[in-house]
């Protein structure tokens, strides 16, 4: 599909979107819960919601999001790498005590590479913190950075890849830097796009761009993404 048959598209359905800051606004009251319920977008109406805006890094740190918390599930020991990691394996791995984690398999997709052992995997933040924080995570509270950085209520926010991969990516957009597996592209770009609207955060208009031109070769790609909370 070209960019001009996505936009086209795009209009026949905008009135009843809602834009990324609405879509990922917190419930009011719990009569508003039915905002959080997950949605699901052919990824160029996706990619065309996402709110449009400059940049800025201007007092970024990365201690700004405390990462990695205790987890979902505080009483297992594990903190939120070790928890999506065993969420993530192929092989589950044996878990000793302090929640190491001992054999297991892992399918890293950005480079197509079966991984093992869990050291020699990283934890991928979908939109890298730096980013997330160009992108509108600046004007958020502590606790709200905290639970982007530990965001396991979506898969596609925090993702196992080989450590090489991730190092690799480091803090760039789509428009900078892509997974080198080629079958990982329509999958990476509507991930990206489902975190972005999941938070509310905004693109710039070189990510926007290759976003779109990622959608347009990615015919019956759907971008699915729940508000967080």
């Amino acid at each position: 599909m070209k960019r001009s048959a996505i936009a086209a598209a795009t209009l026949t359905l905008t009135l009843s979107l809602p834009t990324a800051a609405h879509a990922a606004a917190p419930p009011t009251n719990p009569d508003s819960a039915a905002a959080l319920v997950p949605q699901v977008l052919p990824i160029g109406v996706a990619v065309s919601s996402l709110s449009l805006a400059v940049e800025d890094r201007t007092g970024y740190q990365r201690t700004s999001f405390r990462h990695w918390n205790a987890g979902d599930i505080p009483a297992d020991g594990c903190n939120t790498r070790a928890e999506v990691l065993l969420a993530e394996a192929v092989v589950y791995p044996e878990i000793g005590p302090g929640c190491t984690l001992t054999g297991g398999t892992w399918w890293s997709y950005y480079d197509e590479r079966e991984v093992t052992p869990a050291g020699a995997l990283d934890i991928d933040h979908m939109v890298p913190l730096a980013e997330a924080w160009d992108s509108g995570a600046s004007a958020w509270t502590p606790a709200r950075r905290e639970a982007y950085a530990n965001d396991q209520g979506q898969q596609a926010s925090l993702v196992a890849v080989t450590a090489r991969s991730n190092r690799s990516k480091a803090d760039q957009d789509p428009a900078e830097w892509l997974p080198p597996a080629p079958d990982a592209l329509c999958r990476y770009g509507a991930e990206w796009t489902a975190t972005k609207l999941r938070w509310g955060l905004a693109v710039d208009e070189m990510e926007r761009d290759r976003l779109l031109d990622i959608a347009a070769g990615c015919g019956g790609t759907d971008v699915e993404f729940a508000p967080a909370p």
